[in-house]
């Protein structure tokens, strides 16, 4: 008999709450995502050049399975002096930023001194591998 008034209980709370929500669901606001890519270092030792990086993006984001659709999609990007800055009104993803930049540095033979590091929520930041001496030659000694 417990059981039966805890399920009877449970139900009719359950069923409150979906009449709530079906109430509460109005429309969803439009999310504007911004990404950017910080390129301070290589651009600074002139090893790249962030305008051919761009253009690079520019040709090669895919939305919906197809290329060259990023003004018809909501999607921007905007050039300052050692940064891009990616914006979206679809849902976009950073991880597929940091993939197209990374085939970005391997076309220009830059992987192998550059690394793309996520800096913060939004921010991807390209820096140098570091790369220790004392600690080869102290292998060496050995």
């Amino acid at each position: 008999m417990k059981n039966f008034l805890r399920f009877t209980m449970v139900m009719k709370l359950h069923r409150v709450a979906t009449k709530k929500i079906k109430k509460v669901g109005g429309r969803k606001k439009k999310q504007v995502l911004k990404f950017n890519i910080e390129c301070k270092h290589p651009v600074e030792d002139s090893i790249m050049n962030v305008s051919d990086f761009e253009t690079f993006l520019t040709e090669r984001i895919k939305v919906n399975g197809k290329t060259g659709q990023l003004a018809a999609a909501g999607v921007r990007l905007e050039t300052a002096k050692t940064k891009i800055i990616v914006t979206s009104e679809i849902p976009f993803s950073k991880r597929y930023l940091k993939y197209l930049t990374k085939k970005y540095l391997k076309r220009n033979s830059l992987r192998d001194w550059l690394r793309v590091v996520a800096s913060s929520k939004d921010t991807y930041e390209l820096r140098y591998f570091q790369i220790n001496e004392n600690d080869e030659d102290a292998s060496d000694n050995e």
